[in-house]
């Protein structure tokens, strides 16, 4: 009866171990990690955008409505509670996604007023924050490069057999990952004309 037992105990530990519970524990971790880094880069790049308008208004106080929509994106992607729960619902993650992105176009079109204003382009404290901003972007894109991988080793462990039994076991489903909001628009080549 002993070795009974003590084979069933042998057989139900190595059943265990390959059963991707660590695994699934692992690339959870990976993807926290991962997500915190992309919050981190975004809250710089929220940080620095007040400083960029108050350089930009000192130049540009006629371009009024551009640098409302600046102030106004960065309210709403203030607005929006980046908790760990975000990652695990799909709606809120893309409403997170969609005002980060409406930052980064009205960022954007900021930079393009910017082109317009000789001083401010000669100016040292815009030249600064601009290049702050273009690396931030940079550290924003390898950030949600890194968190695209995360989500991705986890979604394939979570889908993966016999892993896939152990997730379901415990409630583990995959999880959102960033998308492109108009993939048809990007798939296009874009126009080239000479006038």
């Amino acid at each position: 009866m002993r070795k009974v037992f003590t084979a069933l105990l042998m057989l139900a530990a190595l059943s265990l171990s390959g059963c991707g519970y660590n695994k699934l524990q692992a690339t959870d971790e990976q993807i926290n990690a991962a997500w915190s880094e992309v919050l981190n880069q975004y809250q710089r790049r929220a940080d620095l955008v007040p400083n960029l308008v108050n350089v930009v208004k000192g130049y540009a106080a006629h371009e009024q409505e551009v640098l409302e929509n600046v102030t106004n994106a960065r309210a709403r992607v203030g607005g929006i509670q980046a908790t760990p729960e975000l990652l695990n619902d799909e709606q809120a993650f893309a409403r997170f996604q969609a005002a980060q992105g409406e930052l980064t176009s009205a960022i954007s079109r900021l930079l393009v007023v910017a082109e317009n204003y000789p001083q401010l382009k000669a100016d040292g404290l815009f030249r600064d924050l601009q290049a702050q901003l273009e690396g931030t972007e940079n550290r924003i894109t390898v950030a949600r490069n890194r968190y695209i991988q995360a989500v991705q080793e986890y979604n394939v462990t979570v889908r993966s057999f016999p892993s896939n039994l152990t997730a379901m076991v415990f409630g583990m489903k995959t999880r959102p990952n960033f998308t492109v909001e108009n993939e048809q628009a990007i798939s296009q080549p874009p126009a080239v004309k000479f006038d």
